[in-house]
């Protein structure tokens, strides 16, 4: 299998051709509701150059997402345990702002679903790092979500993302394919997603009741949502880890 990597700065027709549906069967519906994401996705042509697209001949299988940042800044000295959503934050503040960017972050990659596990998420790491690096960043940082951690969400993350097998790498798979690709686990981001609901829109969402409070497990999700039945409202907030990715490195 011969991938070819498009970037849609470069070649912004190709991915008028992308049926985006495709790829959200491969993320559960409720992760698709974090309205931080609106502040990327829907002015994603400003980052064009850090867009990425996969293709196996005529056919789409793989999309990859970057943005530049500015970082080591006055209140910029660490990165945010806010994760995915502060990162996204900062990217758009600094456009705003007018505000020269110094690093980049990985926000996404997805496979399509019928294509997973063939190996192709680890030549878009490969590739958003090189992107990176060729757009003159020596760092790209990665807001990771370990892709095995939903099948035990009442294991906290500062524990779940710190195991390794017996040959010293990640337990889990997504962490893994990072750090083959020369990645660097940081720390986690304990706040990384917050996506609020009502418990109307959770049962949308899942399919589930949502009839009693506390934590619910729900499919795919890495911790339990929070359910107040009193209030109406469930409160998912997802940890990730953060991963560095160095020019120079494997």
């Amino acid at each position: 299998m011969a991938l070819t990597i498009h970037n849609r700065g470069l070649e912004p027709d190709i991915f008028g051709t992308v049926n985006h549906a495709d790829f959200d069967r491969s993320w559960p519906l409720f992760m698709q509701q974090d309205p931080t994401g609106q502040l990327y996705y829907g002015e994603i042509d400003k980052v064009a150059d850090y867009v990425l697209l996969a293709t196996d001949g005529d056919e789409p299988v793989a999309k990859a997402y970057s943005a530049p940042f500015a970082f080591g800044s006055k209140g910029r000295e660490e990165l945010p345990a806010t994760g995915w959503d502060g990162v996204v934050r900062w990217q758009h503040a600094d456009r705003l702002a007018g505000r020269a960017a110094n690093i980049a972050t990985a926000l996404e990659i997805v496979v399509l679903k019928e294509r997973q596990g063939t190996g192709i998420a680890s030549t878009m790491v490969k590739a958003l790092r090189d992107n990176a690096f060729r757009l003159g960043h020596d760092v790209l940082y990665a807001p990771v979500r370990p892709s095995q951690k939903s099948e035990e969400p009442e294991t906290p993350m500062d524990e779940y993302a710190w195991r390794v097998r017996d040959d010293g790498l990640p337990y889990d798979a997504w962490l893994r394919v990072h750090v083959r690709a020369g990645g660097r686990i940081l720390k986690v981001c304990p706040l990384s997603m917050t996506i609020v609901g009502t418990l109307a829109q959770w049962r949308e969402w899942t399919g589930l009741p949502f009839d009693n409070d506390g934590p619910i497990v729900v499919a795919g999700a890495l911790t339990p949502v929070l359910v107040s039945t009193a209030h109406d409202v469930g409160v998912y907030v997802e940890p990730n880890v953060w991963v560095e990715h160095r020019g120079g490195s494997a």
